[in-house]
């Protein structure tokens, strides 16, 4: 692309901006999810009081402060803030990687840091997919093998679905390269598939562009954005990118270990 060239949005992109006052109204639906626990069913993921803190030589660098927020079932949120502000931190705790040193993260009325480690992990690895900005792919397999890993994970390895997953991110024809045989984007995208394999209910994307040029970080997103429409699951999109922290339904913004909707 020339310096001067403008990237190129697609239309899903643009499509899927919302207006202010549609985000006012599922503020208020986040607000009712701490006054009546009926609503769990349309905000599924939420965490109440999480502290997290890392220590860095003498000093306690505390990075969430009481962080209390509800995601609902469908739709998109996404999470802007300051490199170091705990955005990637926040996401590996509501995923289950990561433990609050205080605080409940609840999945259905369940806090999942209650479970054992066997049931924490299966819960990860069946109701929860992960986009990483380092795409995370096994070097040594191939496209489909890194897609079917979660599934064969779960004993119930079907190539057939992952094919299909690769096909629908435009990798029908790359099944059985390897990631050092893929572009950046390429990869993003055997990444997505091995996200969805399992259809998750919760789909969360930590900077799935940051190692990406712009156009291809456009296309990325419009791909999440579909796939994210297909599969009905609760989608959750930390970014320092503008543009893609406009698309969320609900726009968050995280600074001094609390977050807030904008």
């Amino acid at each position: 692309m020339t310096p001067n060239a403008k990237p190129v949005i697609p239309e899903r992109i643009l499509l899927y901006k919302q207006s202010k006052e549609r985000r006012k109204s599922l503020s208020c639906l986040t607000a009712l999810f701490w006054l009546n626990t009926d609503v769990t069913s349309d905000f599924p993921l939420a965490c109440s009081s999480l502290h997290k803190t890392f220590r860095l030589g003498r000093t306690d660098l505390e990075i969430l402060r009481g962080l209390e927020v509800a995601f609902p079932r469908q739709g998109v949120s996404t999470i802007q803030g300051a490199s170091g502000s705990g955005k990637s931190t926040l996401l590996q705790i509501l995923g289950g990687l990561e433990r609050p040193d205080s605080g409940k993260v609840s999945w259905q009325g369940e806090s999942i840091y209650d479970w054992s480690r066997g049931q924490l992990a299966a819960w990860r690895n069946l109701t929860v997919g992960f986009v990483f900005q380092a795409y995370h792919l096994f070097p040594e397999l191939s496209a489909l093998e890194n897609v079917e890993f979660p599934a064969r994970l779960a004993r119930k390895s079907d190539p057939a679905l992952g094919s299909h997953l690769l096909d629908q991110v435009g990798l029908g024809s790359r099944l059985h390269h390897r990631p050092a045989e893929l572009s950046g984007g390429e990869q993003q995208r055997v990444a997505i598939a091995r996200a969805l394999r399992n259809r998750p209910a919760l789909l969360l994307a930590d900077e799935p562009t940051g190692n990406l040029d712009i156009n291809t970080g456009h296309d990325i997103i419009d791909l999440l954005l579909r796939l994210h429409e297909e599969h009905s699951n609760c989608l959750i999109i930390v970014t320092h990118d503008n543009t893609i922290a406009s698309l969320g339904k609900q726009t968050y913004r995280l600074e001094l270990g609390q977050i807030s909707l904008q």
